[in-house]
């Protein structure tokens, strides 16, 4: 899979983060279309803490192969979930994975807002459906991002820097809203979009750890090195913002859209 190669993941900060996700918290509306006995791709799977929630309800006559581009987070994976026997995850890029079996259903979550070329990757992925098979696209629009109130000036700016900088690389700053147009472009019908926004406030205990993602982001200098940002500017939206978390920050909303099509 074509990710863009100025994205690199911290193994450490990013394993924990993929650890905390769950199927309920993080891919809220999937459970409704999963049965037992279904055979399910999960494409950008990180460490699998969502594709062993998928294991657990398509059960023992049903099976899920998760696959991920970085072998760092499968190997972590596979020593998470050694002990679940109906999933498999395989450290392979999507386009060089070409097994056997097809799938009933074809799951990937928050992965093709990297690509460069998310309609090959769909392409790629309807190949591997069965007749009447199902796909699940879940990811972000990052241009409506949502402060209340609104974070100091520096961040805003280290953000709006950020959304330039991942267009510049080819990548869809708003691919939630354009998936539908996509899907149907590619050859799927029954194309449908459901809102899965993600909105964090003072009652979710993991509010801090969340709101507070603009800060591990702002903590790379790949965009200092490549000429987009001053690292003055950087350290101080860093400081400024962790402060207007722990003073001013009432909520952050991302925009998030589960998108399903059918071949």
């Amino acid at each position: 899979m074509k990710v863009n190669k100025h994205i690199q993941r911290d193994n450490q900060e990013a394993n924990k983060a993929y650890n905390d996700r769950s199927l309920a918290n993080d891919y809220r509306h999937l459970a409704s279309i999963l049965k037992p006995g279904m055979k399910v791709l999960d494409i950008g799977c990180a460490t699998g803490f969502i594709s062993k929630d998928i294991a657990a309800i398509v059960g023992e006559k049903g099976k899920v192969t998760a696959i991920d581009n970085t072998e760092s987070l499968i190997l972590s994976g596979i020593e998470s979930h050694q002990d679940i026997t109906n999933l498999e995850l395989i450290h392979v890029d999507l386009f060089d994975f070409n097994p056997e079996e097809k799938f009933d259903l074809i799951v990937s979550a928050r992965t093709l807002q990297w690509l460069s070329d998310p309609k090959e990757a769909l392409i790629k992925m309807k190949s591997l459906l069965k007749p009447n098979g199902q796909i699940s696209i879940l990811d972000y629009d990052h241009t409506n991002l949502n402060w209340n109130p609104s974070p100091p000036e520096s961040m805003q700016e280290f953000y709006t820097t950020f959304l330039k900088w991942r267009h510049d690389a080819g990548m869809n700053n708003r691919i939630a809203e354009d998936l539908p147009a996509l899907l149907e472009e590619v050859g799927f019908h029954s194309v449908e979009k459901i809102n899965s926004d993600e909105f964090y406030n003072k009652e979710r205990a993991d509010y801090k750890s969340k709101i507070g993602i603009w800060s591990k982001v702002a903590g790379s200098l790949q965009m200092v090195e490549e000429g987009y940002l001053e690292n003055d500017l950087r350290l101080k939206a860093i400081e400024e913002y962790n402060h207007w978390i722990e003073t001013d920050a009432i909520s952050m909303t991302m925009k998030l859209n589960e998108v399903r099509g059918r071949i």
